[in-house]
């Protein structure tokens, strides 16, 4: 259980991670299907459903933005279930009274917990909505959600250990 608890906490922790072989980019967009970061040799970009084909780069950068932000959701999501099965009533958190698999674990949460994790949850996407997102007064009426143009999707800012490299090479 040691094992798996903390080989998910790597695996989650590698979702803020920014290395990785990049394809390489040409004259092109910056996100164009060629060189979205993520399409790597020898499988390319995985689109079985040709999505990324239909779509112009604000539209891209708009789905990458979503599948990065409901990845890391999922990862986290995970690692909390794990870890709500290994330390159950063995822990400070809640007083050791949620108790019982971790599937009835919700239920047995104080509201007060729900209200913090609420408003935490509102500022991170705030933040997000600010640091990727033109306002919405400097959009067209029919084109909601555009993101920056300097905006890179996933890109946060939060590099609490420096792992980013200085140039992208």
């Amino acid at each position: 259980m040691k094992f798996i608890l903390a080989s998910s906490l790597i695996a989650s922790a590698s979702a803020f991670s920014v290395f990785g072989n990049k394809a390489p980019v040409a004259e092109s967009p910056a996100f164009a299907v060629e060189s979205i970061p993520g399409a790597l040799e020898p499988m390319g970009l995985f689109d079985p459903l040709g999505f990324a084909a239909k779509a112009d780069e604000g539209t891209l950068k708009r789905y990458r933005e979503a599948e990065l932000a409901h990845g890391r959701v999922a990862m986290l999501a995970t690692v909390g279930f794990l870890v709500g099965e290994a330390v159950e009533s063995k822990t400070f958190l809640f007083n050791g009274e949620v108790t019982g698999p971790a599937i009835t674990h919700l239920a047995q949460v104080n509201p007060v917990f729900w209200v913090l994790l609420g408003a935490g949850i509102a500022k991170a996407e705030t933040e997000r909505a600010e640091i990727g997102w033109v306002e919405p007064k400097n959009v067209p009426f029919d084109k909601p959600g555009v993101l920056r143009e300097t905006y890179i999707p996933g890109n946060l800012g939060f590099d609490p250990l420096g792992l980013k490299p200085e140039d992208e090479e």
